[in-house]
């Protein structure tokens, strides 16, 4: 999927998906990322994993579909983690209090 520099690519694995996401995270292009999230959870993804090396800012909007995900993920039995993510989401994480339950 593609929005202008936001890019979010998928790839299936034995136990779930793995998300690699590009650009922005914020209020115009976390709707997007919120539909891809859903898509697969509507599908019987039971594993989420989202590689965050290449998000340059990560807003309050993107931290909502985050935080939506892994609470939708932990009651269907599932999980969401963020992997390898960038310093500003790694800050943005940290400063909210999200990096140990989330990283």
């Amino acid at each position: 999927m593609k929005n202008g520099d936001f890019l979010i690519t998928e790839d299936s694995t034995p136990d779930g998906v793995n998300l690699f996401i590009k650009g922005r995270i914020d209020f115009a292009n976390s709707p997007a990322f919120h539909r891809q999230l859903e898509k697969n959870i509507k599908n019987g993804v039971k594993k989420i994993v989202a590689n965050m090396s290449q998000v340059e800012f990560l807003s309050s909007a993107g931290i909502r579909v985050i935080l939506l995900t892994h609470k939708t993920m932990l009651k269907t039995g599932g999980s969401f983690g963020i992997e390898e993510p960038s310093e500003c989401v790694k800050n943005v994480l940290n400063m909210v209090a999200l990096n140990e339950l989330l990283v």
